[in-house]
This record gives structure tokens, C-alpha cells and sequence, in this order.
């Protein structure tokens, strides 16, 4: 049976000492938990998969963790319970909170509650380079003395957390365009009372939850509609889906990216290593030279988006030069974990074909002579099915190899609307690019243990642990 909640106990009680979290180990709810230990509240949680590193930062939190989505995991009878969108309403605990009628939110609902209602929101939204925007902008933000409040999707490093509470106005959110819970099917983002927002693009993605690209063009629609009157949409002009949503703000919009059209330009843009440079206009007039630790395009742009919305804040351009420059980037993007015989592992993120085709050109720039290996692995509810297959394979240009493994299959999807690695090899190898396929992450471990060689860059493409292939790698190469 379906757990049934009612919409009226959707609310914070009055009396408030014990929140139960389900889904806890997710990276945002586990941060939700931390965030909310630190206010004082007595937090508990629940979760399928309670292991490390998760596990032991929760215990270190002093956060009780339940194994498992059980009816009794609500016998305490917290004062409030904040449901995860990995929640489903067939789970016994789901039911168990519908009968109960203990009140509940979803955890948009409660960041927005228990975080931003107090602050300044600083939202970034879109499909790609949430993650490393928002970052970027947090750690400029505190290193020009603002002490913001964030929460991110992955670890910044210049914090080695993905939140921080912060002391001053502004915070940080990454605006996640997923649903918020099964009780309620909206983008998350649309939690998130954006006073100031930056967007970075808008493509198709989601495929498990949107049907087609007008579905989420509509959540952005909303979104955008969110920012007040005094508020500003810092938008990428060169994305003309972006372009044209951003003209129905109400606020202050302000266009970055590389057309003579836009207020923020990006030009003179060049690399040496991981490290990139490019000068910024400012109504076609130099504002000054900057650099990141991070090579490409896109993140020159995602740089750029800072620089604006910092500027608009009234922050100096020497202050914003220094926190970027001084950036020490985000774990899983770009990120070297290491490297032994000259040959480098590098972890990123990238699933989407657009983040790959991104994120191969920015290492290609990198390393414009060094032999470029690519490991993708197929694992997001979207790149598993078939929905992308032709755009994946062009994705790959610049790459001298290309390893792709076997997907886990889509329990609820037929066979014929899954993505095939097999397929994607093929049409590699039609355009003279070295692919290969493989059944499992071992086999994939042997034959780069044997064809690896001095000057390499392999970098591993997954938005998942991937079986620890990149330890696993570097471990291998070091006693061969």
C-alpha cells in the first residue's frame, strides 16, 4: 500500500527538538543533517546503503543512522521528519510516517525553512557546471571576507565539507533542477527563494523524469520567475535557451559568455596545464585579467558568472581576482587523483554528452601532446537509455582512447530504449577513434594495466564510485 500523507501536516510544528531525516545518506541530506545538528535540533536518519565515508561522518556527528526504510525506524515519534526524493511511498517507513501523522517536509522545503528565509540566496541553476559554479562562488565569496552559507553537490575543497552554515548574509545553493519528493514532483530549485541566480545552460537531461526538453524549460520558466524585482539573473548569453527564458525576469538580468552581445565577455582565454587565463570585458571594455586552476572554456565561462554576479554584489575586482585565482576546485571535477610513471588518473564527474564533449576538449587544451584515454562509464538513469546514444557519439572528438563498460540495466525500462556501450564502440571506432568495450571494471583494470604507458592521461568519466577503479588503477601502476 502507498503511503498517503496529508497535505496538511506538510509544515513545521511548533515544538521542535527531534527531526528525522529518511534518506540520509544522500550528499544533501547528510549535509541537511549536519547543518541542522550544528543548530542544536536532535537529528536522527534512515538509509539503505549506510557505509563509508558517509557513515563515519554521520557518526562523527553524532547522528544516529538506521539500516533500512522500517516502520519501527519511527517508533521514537519525532517532532518532524524531512522525506528524500530517493523516498518511495511503498516504503514502510513512508506509510508508517502517513500513519503517524507526524509532520513532514521534503528537504527543499526545509533548507528553504531552516536556511534561506534568514538570508540572501544566491542560486545557481542549470544543466551543466552547477556544482563547480556554485563552489567557485563560495569559496571567491569567503576569501573576500563575506562568510556566505552554502550548499553544494559535491566537496569543496577549500572546505572539505559541501556546506557550511556561515555567518554572514549571502548563501550559496546549487539549484537542482530534479524533483523534490514523491509527495511533491516539482524541481527541487523551486525551493529555493533565489534573490540573485546565475544560469548556466539548459539542455535536455533527466530523461527518467522529464519528457522532453519544453517539460524542463517550463521548471526553469519558474524558477526564473522566483527572483524578485531587486534581485539579478547573472544568465549565459551564448545559450539561446537561456537567452530567451532570462528576457521574462523581473529582475536585473546580466548576460555572460562569448558574443559581442553580451555584458560579461570572455576573451584571450589560454592555458598551460590545469591552469587557464583569460581577460574579462565589462560593456566591451577590459575589467581586468584572471585565472583558475581549472582548464577550458566552460569554465572560463563558469568563472565569468562569478565575476559578474560578484561585481553586482559590490565586491572589488581584486578581491574576486584572488578568490579565484586561490580556488582549489571540487572533488570528482577535473580532479587529479594521482599519478605514478608520469601517467596521470584523473576523476570527473561528466555524464551528460555535452559534459563529456566539455570536458575532453578542456583536457585536450591541458595536454594538447600527451595521449588523452577516456573510461566512461554509463550510469545516470538518463545515460542509460538509448535517448542519447547518437549524441554520445560524438561526444568523444579529441580522445586517442575510449574504454566503455557494460551498463547496469534499467529494471523498468525494454531493452530496445537502453543505451548500448556496445553500439557507442562501434560508431568510435567508425570515426578512427581507438574504443574499446569491456564487461566489467576488471577487465578494464587488466587491459589498462597492459596498454598504459609513460605520458598518458586517463581520465575517468562516472558520476558514481565506479568499483574504486581510479585507486585501483594508480595502485596497479605502481608495482608494475
Amino acid at each position: 500500500m502507498a503511503a498517503q500523507l496529508n497535505p496538511g501536516l506538510n509544515h513545521i510544528p511548533d515544538q521542535l527538538h527531534h527531526i528525522h531525516i529518511m534518506g540520509v545518506c544522500g550528499t544533501g541530506m547528510a549535509a541537511m543533517a549536519g547543518m541542522l545538528k550544528e543548530k542544536g535540533y536532535k537529528v536522527t536518519g534512515s538509509d539503505q546503503n549506510v557505509y563509508p565515508p558517509m557513515s563515519d561522518f554521520l557518526a562523527s556527528a553524532g547522528i544516529e543512522v538506521m539500516e533500512g526504510y522500517r516502520a519501527e525506524n519511527l517508533a521514537a515519534h519525532p517532532d518532524l521528519v524531512i522525506v528524500g526524493n530517493v523516498i518511495q511511498a511503498v516504503f514502510a517507513e513512508a506509510e508508517e510516517l502517513a500513519a503517524l501523522r507526524i509532520p513532514y517536509l521534503s528537504m527543499p522545503q526545509a533548507l528553504g525553512h531552516f536556511f534561506l528565509q534568514d538570508h540572501v540566496p544566491l542560486v545557481v541553476a542549470g544543466t551543466h557546471g552547477k556544482t563547480t559554479t556554485s563552489s567557485m562562488l563560495a569559496t571567491a565569496l569567503y576569501r573576500a571576507g563575506m562568510s556566505p552559507g552554502f550548499l553544494i553537490g559535491g566537496i569543496v575543497e577549500a572546505f572539505g565539507t559541501n556546506y557550511r552554515i556561515g555567518r554572514g548574509e549571502l548563501f550559496v545553493v546549487e539549484g537542482d533542477e530534479y524533483d523534490t519528493a514523491f509527495f511533491n514532483k516539482v524541481s527541487k530549485f523551486l525551493h529555493y527563494r533565489p534573490h540573485n541566480a546565475i544560469l548556466t545552460s539548459i539542455e535536455f537531461d533527466h530523461a527518467d523524469i522529464f519528457a522532453d526538453l519544453e517539460q524542463i524549460k517550463d521548471s526553469f520558466r519558474q524558477f526564473i520567475g522566483l527572483i524578485p524585482r531587486d534581485g539579478a539573473l547573472v544568465a549565459c548569453g551564448d545559450d539561446p535557451v537561456v537567452a530567451e527564458l532570462a528576457a521574462r525576469c523581473r529582475g536585473t538580468v546580466i548576460s555572460y559568455g562569448t558574443g559581442a552581445e553580451c555584458d560579461w565577455r570572455i576573451v584571450e582565454l589560454s592555458h598551460h596545464g590545469l591552469t587557464s587565463t583569460f581577460t574579462a570585458l565589462k560593456g566591451g571594455k577590459p575589467y581586468g585579467e584572471f585565472s583558475l586552476p581549472m582548464p577550458g572554456m566552460h569554465n572560463g565561462l563558469n568563472g565569468l558568472a562569478v565575476i559578474a554576479l560578484m561585481d553586482h554584489l559590490g565586491i572589488g575586482r581584486e578581491k574576486i581576482r584572488e578568490g579565484l585565482a586561490g580556488f582549489e576546485g571540487v572533488k570528482r571535477r577535473q580532479q587529479v587523483r594521482g599519478e605514478v610513471n608520469n601517467i596521470k588518473v584523473i576523476d570527473d564527474f561528466a555524464h551528460h554528452p555535452t559534459a563529456v564533449k566539455e570536458t575532453i576538449r578542456a583536457l585536450r587544451l591541458a595536454w594538447p601532446e600527451r595521449r588523452l584515454v577516456v573510461v566512461f562509464e554509463p550510469r545516470t538513469n538518463s545515460s542509460r537509455r538509448a535517448v542519447f546514444q547518437q549524441q554520445y557519439a560524438s561526444a568523444f572528438t579529441g580522445a586517442d582512447c575510449v574504454i566503455v563498460p557494460e551498463i547496469v540495466p534499467l529494471a523498468s525500462v525494454p531493452a530496445e530504449e537502453q543505451f548500448s556501450s556496445q553500439q557507442l564502440v562501434r560508431s568510435l571506432q567508425d570515426q578512427q577513434i581507438a574504443a574499446s568495450y569491456f564487461p566489467d571494471t576488471d577487465a578494464i583494470l587488466a587491459y589498462l594495466g597492459d596498454h598504459s604507458r609513460p605520458g598518458d592521461i586517463i581520465a575517468v568519466l562516472s558520476n558514481g564510485g565506479f568499483d574504486n577503479i581510479h585507486q585501483r588503477l594508480l595502485t596497479l601502476l605502481e608495482h608494475q
